[in-house]
């Protein structure tokens, strides 16, 4: 078994009432709606440790692919610094990884986990995911293109090859404390296990794949990442044929095994549109 471990995962039961799953993403003291409508379905799932292992597993077969390579931009302070010192130097290593002619880099997230305290909907305060899901869904994906390029570049890109891929490391220091967990697309049904999450925000709407669970998924993680350490998530792909993965679910857990005393989790996930001639 080696640092494999068996954690509990969740996973997602649609709305009772067959309506459209939904988080709303912002407080809403008018409507008082929940913040969201579907249950979540807790399972313990094994996880397997890929040290060790990693060339095994690509974004064409798997959907994630691991790499080492030490960022220049360490603070991860200030978004400002961000944007300017640890995009570009992003966009070149997935470049230099998948081989494409083209990334942009639309957003970021930092979590740091604080035991006891809520998100509450502040950037600031982000705190690792504790539910199974892809972060956009295909059409959200060629929405993503739409709302960040101007329209005759967008249907000019959108004729090619497009990804979206989210490049996820610690930082600060290893992520023993609540690790990513990604779900190796080979042993998902597409169209039984994902559902579309409608994601409501003040002024628009997003969407993501919550998924259901399935006693086949395949769960790897790496153990102790360092922040010289990442992992590269395939969020969409373009091509649909069966001839590539074209995603991967993915959570934080709390893995049982955890030492105590271990200090909280603190990360960073940038995604970006990846296009290729």
């Amino acid at each position: 078994m080696g640092s494999d471990t068996i954690a509990i995962f969740n996973y997602l039961l649609a709305p009772p009432d067959g309506s459209r799953p939904y988080n709303r993403v912002y407080a809403d003291s008018a409507t008082e709606k929940p913040a969201r409508n579907w249950i979540e379905d807790p399972h313990d799932m094994q996880v397997e440790d890929m040290r060790g292992k990693e060339e095994l597993y690509k974004l064409d077969n798997a959907g994630f692919q691991y790499g080492r390579e030490a960022p220049k931009h360490t603070s991860f302070l200030n978004d400002d610094e961000i944007e300017r010192e640890y995009y570009p130097e992003s966009i070149d290593l997935i470049q230099r990884v998948t081989g494409a002619t083209k990334v942009i880099v639309f957003d970021h997230t930092i979590r740091r986990r604080r035991p006891g305290e809520l998100d509450n909907f502040n950037p600031q305060k982000r705190q690792p995911v504790s539910r199974v899901h892809v972060d956009q869904t295909p059409a959200a994906s060629i929405g993503r293109v739409h709302r960040h390029l101007p329209p005759t570049e967008a249907h000019s890109l959108l004729r090619r090859r497009f990804q979206i891929i989210n490049l996820w490391r610690p930082i600060s220091h290893a992520a023993v404390d609540w690790p990513l967990a990604l779900c190796d697309f080979r042993s998902v049904d597409f169209q039984k296990d994902l559902v579309p999450v409608a994601h409501i925000y003040p002024d628009r709407e997003g969407e993501t794949f919550g998924v259901k669970y399935n006693p086949n998924h395949q769960w790897k993680y790496m153990k102790a990442m360092s922040p010289e350490e990442y992992v590269l998530i395939k969020c969409s792909d373009s091509i649909q044929d069966g001839s590539v993965a074209r995603l991967t679910p993915h959570t934080g857990f709390q893995d049982p095994n955890t030492p105590e005393g271990t200090p909280p989790r603190e990360s960073i996930e940038l995604r970006a549109l990846v296009f290729y001639d």
